[in-house]
Order: structure tokens, then C-alpha cells, then sequence
């Protein structure tokens, strides 16, 4: 009985830990599953749960953070020397606005979430690329769209507020780049990944 107990034990900690190690190779999804310990679960996890595929989550977070899991946005200065406020309260690999944390908190029915553990982030984009894909008609596909809805709210969205905005369409176009090298390369590996993937 106490062997039975101890194997159970161990079995919950394997399946609860997840990696925050910079990842390696930022362009090889099939790489950043197989070395980032716990992503993958992760990631199908939060598919499950709201429908945004895996390539999507990593496209958007590869964008906000470069998969940094501490990123905040830098501080400004105040009379050039001293250290000022950051620009906003974005954190962690999602870049998540403390208010939209918050409100995704209340949607999960947990106030514990963390916005610099992976599987909590990748939760959050799925969750809020969910929202997107409802309200906006915009497929999982639509990486560019979807990230121009992730940035600017999805009220901006409606409003095109990023028109004119270069550096953010820029950015956008990066994402569907990703978005697709991701979704291409999983093609080729997801099988690999689920045959090592134990689903506790």
C-alpha cells in the first residue's frame, strides 16, 4: 500500500512539473516540445480546454516574449537617470495586462494562475484566442489576425486601430509566420510527441 502511494505521489509530481529553461532554438516546435519539459502536455492541454492548436500559442508567445518567462516591458526613465514606471503591466511568456489575467482568472475559477508558468500561459492564449475565434469569426489559421485581436483587445480589433500602425502589422505578419513553420513542423512530429507524452 505504501509502495502503491509513493508511486502515485511520484506519478502527480512528473505530471505537474513544467520546465522554464530558455528555450534553444526559438523556430523548431518540434525541438522546443521535446526539450522544454512538460510544454507539450501543456500546450494540448490548453487546446483541449479552449481549441487554439499548440502552433498558435507558441506564435503569439514567441511574439510578446521570445519565450522569456519573466519578460516585462522595459522601465522609463524620469529626468534620464533614474528608473521609472514600465509602460504597462504586461508579464511573463504571454505579456498578459494584469486586468485580462484577472478576468481570465475568473473565466478558470482560480485566482492561483501564474503569468510566468508556461502551461498557465499557453492556457491564457488559448483561452483568449478562444474568445476571438467566437466573437470575431476569426480561424485558428488567421495567426495575423488573431495577434492584431491579442494586442490591440478585441474591441481595437473592431475599430481597425491598428491601421497605420507598421511596426505592429510587421509584427502580426511575423506571427503568421511562425504560425504556419509551427504548424508544419508539428505535422511532421506530433506523433513522436504524443507517443512521449504521458497524459496524468
Amino acid at each position: 500500500m505504501h509502495r502503491r502511494l509513493f508511486i502515485l505521489g511520484a506519478t502527480a509530481t512528473l505530471g505537474a512539473c513544467v520546465t522554464n529553461d530558455p528555450v534553444d532554438d526559438p523556430g523548431d516546435a518540434c525541438e522546443i516540445f521535446e526539450t522544454q519539459e512538460g510544454w507539450w502536455r501543456s500546450a494540448k492541454r490548453a487546446e483541449r480546454r479552449w481549441g487554439a492548436p499548440p502552433a498558435l500559442q507558441l506564435a503569439i508567445m514567441r511574439q510578446e516574449s521570445g519565450f522569456d518567462h519573466n519578460a516585462r516591458p522595459p522601465r522609463g526613465r524620469i529626468l534620464f537617470i533614474f528608473p521609472g514606471r514600465r509602460a504597462s503591466s504586461a508579464h511573463g511568456y504571454a505579456q498578459a495586462l494584469r486586468s485580462t489575467w484577472e478576468e481570465y482568472e475568473r473565466a478558470r475559477g482560480d485566482d492561483g494562475l501564474d503569468r510566468n508558468e508556461f502551461s498557465d500561459a499557453a492556457d491564457f492564449v488559448s483561452w483568449y484566442t478562444s474568445i476571438s475565434h467566437g466573437e470575431l469569426g476569426i480561424p485558428y489559421s488567421d495567426a495575423r489576425s488573431h495577434y492584431l485581436a491579442y494586442h490591440e483587445g478585441r474591441g481595437g480589433y473592431r475599430r481597425g486601430s491598428y491601421n497605420g500602425n507598421s511596426s505592429l502589422l510587421a509584427a502580426a505578419s511575423r506571427v503568421q509566420s511562425y504560425n504556419d513553420t509551427y504548424a508544419a513542423q508539428l505535422d511532421r512530429c506530433d506523433s513522436r510527441l504524443n507517443r512521449s507524452w504521458l497524459p496524468f
